[in-house]
């Protein structure tokens, strides 16, 4: 099966500041290596053999870093946006997509297998399909239980909220971008709002294991510690 994959990293990083005033996001360092070539060999182990990189901001020095991927065998090339155009907005300026492909967000840490996750999306003919992670957030207040006569009946110091997220791991058939207009900044959102008010099944994939992402600075330390002590978990021969 050929499997191709599109990462996404034309962003500013405005999020992970001061770690990115001089470079961009995907090579910002997670342990010894930038989290973009962490991706790019756990995609290659996963059988992928064309990625397509869009990039924007300091486009290049991601090109200049990856080139064209003989380093990592694989095939790298660039979908180059002269605009921002948000997370799914690049994808039209990519001509020779598959039926089916791998989309991801650059700046993310996972154990997932994105071999399993690609060929359970293709095997099961969806349109659309989101690999979810369970957050867990701890409000930072006290939260008020309150009546329709605004009487207290009860009180919760600090609870945690379980809720399904998108880990930025996606699987499309082609079909999709019929959706996503062209030249224009067009989010996740947006794409997920429009598939809804289209019919469009969108299939959600479970993921149990590590997922970070480390577009802030205190999951981005959190990541490059885990990824030190447990390097063999992400990266395997």
């Amino acid at each position: 099966m050929y499997k191709r994959a599109i990462i996404l990293a034309g962003g500013k990083g405005t999020r992970l500041k001061p770690f990115t005033i001089s470079m961009p996001k995907p090579l910002v360092p997670v342990g010894e290596l930038p989290i973009l070539e962490i991706i790019i060999k756990q995609l290659v182990y996963s059988g992928f053999t064309h990625i397509t990189i869009t990039v924007n901001h300091m486009a290049d020095l991601i090109i200049a870093y990856f080139g064209d991927g003989s380093k990592w065998n694989v095939k790298i090339d660039y979908s180059l946006e002269h605009k921002p155009l948000s997370t799914m907005g690049p994808l039209k300026l990519i001509k020779d997509l598959p039926e089916n492909f791998l989309v991801m967000n650059g700046d993310v840490l996972t154990d997932i297998d994105f071999n399993q996750f690609f060929t359970s999306h293709c095997e099961q003919q969806n349109s659309f399909t989101i690999s979810s992670y369970i957050r867990e957030e701890k409000s930072e207040y006290g939260v008020l239980e309150v009546d329709e006569g605004m009487n207290l009946i009860g009180f919760k110091e600090k609870p945690s909220v379980k809720y399904d997220v998108s880990m930025g791991i996606y699987a499309l058939n082609k079909i999709v971008l019929d959706y996503i207009p062209e030249n224009i900044a067009f989010g996740f959102d947006n794409l997920m709002l429009r598939l809804l008010n289209s019919n469009i099944k969108v299939s959600i994939k479970k993921f149990e294991g590590y997922w970070l992402d480390i577009g802030r600075p205190g999951d981005y330390e959190v990541a490059s510690d885990i990824f030190e002590n447990n390097s063999k978990t992400f990266l395997k021969q």
